[in-house]
């Protein structure tokens, strides 16, 4: 299921892109960017996207190369959601793009007005164990907040699936289908995250 790993991270072999991804941040990030800024922070410098949007703190190779983001709607007083699931997505036009399940809370957090979400990049596993216990990994992974907003355009649906070609493609043939025609008989949705901070 693409809203959460496809399979157990101890099942995936370790390619150069999910060690560099795993290792991200620290290896990678912090020697060729510096140090990332605390939540809240603004970084010393921040440029923009070309849509404008700013550019979160993260290491653009780990926004397109990562094979998860862990995505927590923020509750009104600004507060974590309990949902931390992982998902995949794409880095599009200075965003980050996932397609989701109507039902789930990322899509119904946001027709509830609550459009801002905690998103952290990176390949931490699996955030519920199939044991009942939750895997609080991620959380040492580079975060930024983003405002959600669910997007009909089918041009960016067959981008997004493109992404998916090469970044899961052990598992897109099971996919591609189910979210092409969940998303033409409203069944899943497209969600734009832009970074806000």
């Amino acid at each position: 299921m693409p809203d959460r790993a496809p399979r157990p991270i101890a099942a995936r072999p370790i390619t150069r892109r999910r060690f560099t991804a795993a290792l991200g941040w620290s290896a990678f990030g912090a020697v060729s960017l510096g140090a990332v800024p605390a939540l809240g922070e603004a970084p010393a410098q921040r440029g923009a996207t070309r849509t404008g949007s700013p550019v979160p703190p993260v290491a653009p190779a780990l926004l397109e190369e990562s094979p998860f983001v862990y995505v927590s709607p923020l509750k009104r007083d600004g507060t974590e959601s309990t949902c931390h699931a992982e998902l995949w997505y794409a880095w599009l036009d200075g965003a980050v793009v996932v397609i989701v399940a109507r039902n789930r809370w990322k899509a119904t957090a946001l027709s509830r007005g609550l459009d801002r979400a905690r998103i952290w990049v990176g390949d931490h596993g699996v955030w519920k164990t199939w044991y009942g216990g939750r895997n609080e990994a991620f959380r040492e992974a580079p975060a930024f907040v983003g405002r959600g907003q669910r997007v009909a355009d089918d041009a960016l649906l067959e981008r997004l699936l493109a992404r998916y070609e090469t970044k899961y493609p052990d598992e897109i043939a099971d996919w591609r289908a189910p979210m092409r025609d969940g998303y033409a008989d409203g069944s899943r949705v497209l969600i734009r995250y832009t970074p806000i901070g």
